[in-house]
């Protein structure tokens, strides 16, 4: 048996908040939430500007939402979670934070977290409340905590978000303090968490709790490093793998993606994450993308590892890591930064750490970070970024 698709325009999640209730408690159509903006990146926009799904298409039965995503890297993707994938993953998540309650949405629905706030408000019988669209502002985000009624309060961000409300606490807005404060869980992915953004924010009284997961496991799966639910992640040859009833169907349209993503081994299904990482005693370490490392003089860089490193250094500013071709060595690191900074003490910072191969060539300063619509860095753009400073360095 099939069910329709539905498209939804994701600048309205009230509707795409109605239309889940249909897809997951009324066999209604499959809900694929979609931007309205136009496609972050230039490289993508071909294949996913093709009509998707056309009228005649028909999903499979199980198949509640779709969450359409061209990544970080510009590789589209079309994910299927089944109605079974995203009730289990709410359950989870109540279990880890200590229970069900009411959400403010902050981010897009057209990303799997921002649909997952509305799934896990739907299981919760909650209605949530809607930031809506433009830049996050702390005291608009403070201003519709004062919404919330329910006993127990919730909400998920990305670090960027966390930023700005952590630092307009600490500036004087008492009112956003307060915000952080109300929540029983703050909910912080897409990335990895500052050490010392977390230590601040906690400061403040707010309870952070961040995750790792992606559109293929429903969203987050491990909350501070400790899978969540009857979730398993174990390490193969240095990469993460997901099993557990939060997996994603597969990829619409693309069987052969999907057979080198999901498998099956001894009665159960697993993921393959694309992610460096070990497990210790229950505990998930990540790494970083096994697909963001370059060879650079003959020896490897991780470079979210050296994006780790630079991150400590605050006068940098908000940072990404990106690769960028050199003559002499292959590839190195560029510092894409918001701040100013000396590369030689960067470099000396990250030679200490990493090694002498992991050093940034140097340092591209733009006024603001370019990023995905989720708030994630927008990874293509920024290496655009630091290919174009390089041409101009070797011309003068």
């Amino acid at each position: 048996m099939t069910r329709a698709y539905q498209v939804v325009d994701a600048s309205r999640p009230q509707d795409v908040f109605v239309a889940l209730r249909a897809a997951l408690a009324d066999g209604g159509p499959a809900v694929v939430p979609r931007s309205g903006a136009p496609r972050e990146h230039a490289e993508a926009s071909a294949e996913q500007a093709a009509a998707w799904p056309a009228q005649a298409e028909r999903a499979p039965q199980n198949v509640a939402l779709v969450i359409e995503t061209s990544g970080s890297t510009g590789v589209p993707k079309r994910v299927a979670l089944s109605v079974d994938a995203l009730l289990a993953s709410a359950a989870a998540s109540a279990g880890a934070v200590g229970g069900q309650g009411q959400w403010l949405l902050a981010l897009p629905s057209h990303y799997v977290a921002g649909a997952q706030v509305l799934v896990r408000s739907l299981a919760a019988g909650t209605e949530p409340v809607y930031y809506g669209e433009g830049h996050f502002d702390p005291r608009r985000f403070a201003e519709l905590t004062g919404e919330l009624t329910d006993d127990q309060l919730y909400t998920s961000l990305v670090p960027v978000q966390l930023a700005r409300l952590v630092d307009a606490a600490e500036g004087g807005a008492r009112e956003v303090g307060a915000a952080l404060r109300r929540f029983d869980g703050l909910l912080v992915g897409g990335q990895s968490l500052d050490t010392r953004l977390r230590e601040r924010a906690e400061e403040l009284g707010a309870r952070i709790l961040t995750t790792y997961g992606s559109s293929e496991t429903a969203g987050g799966c491990v909350y501070d490093r400790v899978p969540i639910g009857t979730t398993v992640v174990r390490a193969v040859d240095g990469l993460l793998e997901i099993s557990g009833p939060s997996l994603a169907e597969g990829y619409i349209g693309d069987e052969g993606r999907t057979a080198a993503s999901f498998y099956e081994e001894g009665g159960a299904r697993w993921y393959r994450t694309g992610d460096l990482g070990e497990v210790v005693d229950g505990r998930v370490t990540v790494r970083g993308r096994s697909d963001n490392v370059i060879i650079s003089g003959g020896e490897k860089v991780l470079l979210d590892a050296v994006e780790r490193v630079v991150r400590a250094l605050p006068a940098l500013g908000d940072v990404v890591v990106v690769a960028a071709p050199d003559d002499e060595w292959g590839q190195v690191p560029v510092v894409v930064a918001t701040g100013g900074g000396s590369l030689d003490d960067v470099r000396e910072r990250v030679v200490r750490e990493l090694g002498r191969a992991a050093a940034p060539a140097r340092i591209v300063t733009v006024t603001d970070l370019p990023r995905l619509s989720n708030g994630k860095p927008d990874r293509v753009s920024a290496a655009r970024l630091a290919r174009v400073a390089g041409s101009a360095e070797s011309e003068t």
